[in-house]
């Protein structure tokens, strides 16, 4: 019981700042963010930093990276069902916009 509600904890956090990073960073941002929190990553000793900033890191840079964009869309997808959608209200992929990208030019 405990470790499913570990589970949904990590994931409404994970879910969170991937959705933060899409919807409010530009994204040649996100991938500097993305190195810096996997250059954090390997400092994972340290005591505020850890090697959780490595996966995180790595999920930023894909969100600029269009193949990986879309296998990073479909694990966030799987994300909201396994929590039963309460990771958040709205789901990360916006259809029909390719992604809800909103500094993404037409």
């Amino acid at each position: 019981m405990a470790t499913s509600a570990f589970r949904r904890r990590i994931d409404r956090v994970i879910y969170g700042t991937l959705r933060w990073g899409r919807e409010r960073l530009p994204p040649g941002v996100r991938t500097v963010v993305g190195i810096l929190f996997m250059i954090g990553g390997v400092f994972g000793f340290l005591p505020i930093l850890g090697f959780w900033m490595l996966p995180l890191g790595a999920a930023f840079i894909a969100l600029d990276i269009p193949f990986a964009r879309r296998r990073l869309d479909r694990w966030m997808v799987k994300i909201q069902g396994r929590s039963g959608g309460a990771v958040a209200e709205q789901p990360l992929l916006n259809k029909g916009t390719g992604g809800g990208d909103r500094h993404r030019r037409g």
